[in-house]
């Protein structure tokens, strides 16, 4: 499969929880990784996701969030994926941040080169990436 989307999670899906308008689907990596996504009732039949299922999840670079000190601070976003940064590349306004997953994975994230000087990313530091249920995008074999 082509995509734009460079965070990419294949696994199986380990839960889906149906509602009145979205479905709510986690997905396990082979890594031990959980990928939650929303998706909408008619999506989730369509791809016919069922536990056991295996599966796709795409998540773009700028739709993750950085975070290096919890703080005591409660979010919304569903996905935390806490690993250590393995790579900093820096462009003129923004930098591509590489965080490697104790499961094997790697998480892309897109963020401000302000951010990066704020929270002190560098390679080697611990750093969780953030992302919402909402901006997973899944996928199946057709």
């Amino acid at each position: 499969m082509k995509a734009s989307a460079r965070n990419r999670f294949a696994g199986t899906v380990s839960a889906v929880r149906e509602g009145t308008i979205n479905t709510e689907v986690e997905l396990t990596t082979a890594g031990g990784d959980i990928i939650v996504a929303v998706v909408t009732q008619a999506s989730a039949r369509s791809l016919e996701l069922a536990v056991g299922k295996p599966a796709i999840a795409l998540v773009k670079a700028p739709w993750v969030m950085i975070l290096t000190e919890e703080g005591g601070i409660k979010l919304s976003a569903r996905n935390r994926l806490a690993g250590t940064i393995r790579q900093l590349i820096k462009g003129a306004v923004n930098s591509d941040v590489v965080i490697a997953l104790p499961g094997g994975s790697e998480v892309h994230a897109v963020v401000t080169n302000d951010a990066v000087a704020e929270l002190g990313l560098k390679e080697g530091v611990a750093a969780t990436a953030l992302f919402k249920a909402s901006h997973v995008i899944l996928g199946v074999s057709a």
